[in-house]
């Protein structure tokens, strides 16, 4: 699923990396928690989360996400979009709750990130 698609499915804002649009997601996950995201995500995975300080944007590099989905409507500083800027990761905002956002993009075919995910969508697609 392509960010242009997220984009749309979760009414996003483009705060940042708007020439990124076209980038392929494989998965998603929704965490509040960097060591988590260390710990479970897969390269080119969208991070869904309600943290908006300079950490997320170190952990998406050292994650090696396709971007951030920002839930609940926070937003980051302007210290926050320059660095994901200069790193090259996009970043979205929703009003949707991480809930609702992460279900919305399950059900339209987006996989977690866990490795149960990934076997039942492959037994799902083939």
């Amino acid at each position: 699923m392509k960010l242009a698609q997220i984009r749309k499915l979760l009414d996003a804002e483009v705060l940042s990396g708007m020439e990124w649009l076209d980038r392929e997601v494989k998965s998603a996950c929704g965490s509040d928690l960097m060591s988590d995201v260390l710990a479970f995500t897969n390269e080119q995975a969208l991070l869904l989360t309600g943290l908006t300080n300079i950490q997320v944007i170190r952990t998406a590099e050292m994650s090696d996400l396709a971007g951030i989905m920002f839930v609940r409507g926070k937003r980051p500083g302007p210290e926050v979009i320059a660095m994901a800027k200069e790193m090259g990761i996009p970043l979205l905002l929703t009003e949707r709750q991480m809930y609702e956002a992460c279900g919305i993009l399950y059900r339209d075919g987006l996989a977690g990130c866990s490795p149960k995910e990934e076997t039942l969508c492959c037994q799902i697609k083939e």
